[in-house]
């Protein structure tokens, strides 16, 4: 057995268990102010994320060990040029669309009078992106 295939399987079960004990926190847990309100909705979230993307990842796997000869051509094309520009243009336009929604998003919500707290975490991420964007900005300059 590949040892790709078999990373996915047990990270699949492994995001399959923390989905569980999620929801089983969920029903059993009960109303405290602590982290144990908020606990069982992050472990769905994180188990969810982990079992769909290895899930993913094992239907992948599977299809390439039966098809080997389209793996080949799926791969040429993964590492195609033309693809990598196109994937990469898409991104960029994306990341700028981001920043003026993520900006109006803080604006509705401070109109909004939301939580404090809510706004700082928003706009702490949001100058973390910009930052990480600046950053990378400059890098490419200089090795370009």
């Amino acid at each position: 057995m590949n040892k790709k295939f078999l990373k996915a399987i047990v990270l699949t079960i492994l995001g399959l268990i923390i989905l569980g004990i999620g929801f089983y926190l969920v029903k059993t847990a009960d109303e405290t102010n602590n982290i144990m309100r908020t606990l069982p909705y992050i472990m769905i979230g994180i188990g969810c994320g982990i079992f769909g993307h290895y899930l993913g990842n094992l239907f992948s796997i599977s299809a390439t060990l039966k098809y080997p000869d389209k793996a080949k051509n799926i791969e040429i094309e993964q590492k195609d040029e033309r693809n990598i520009i196109i994937a990469n243009k898409s991104k960029a336009k994306a990341y700028d669309l981001m920043i003026f929604v993520y900006g109006a998003i803080l604006l509705a919500f401070g109109l909004m009078q939301v939580d404090m707290r809510v706004i700082i975490i928003l706009t702490v991420s949001y100058l973390f992106i910009v930052f990480y964007g600046v950053f990378y900005r400059i890098k490419f300059d200089k090795e370009m």
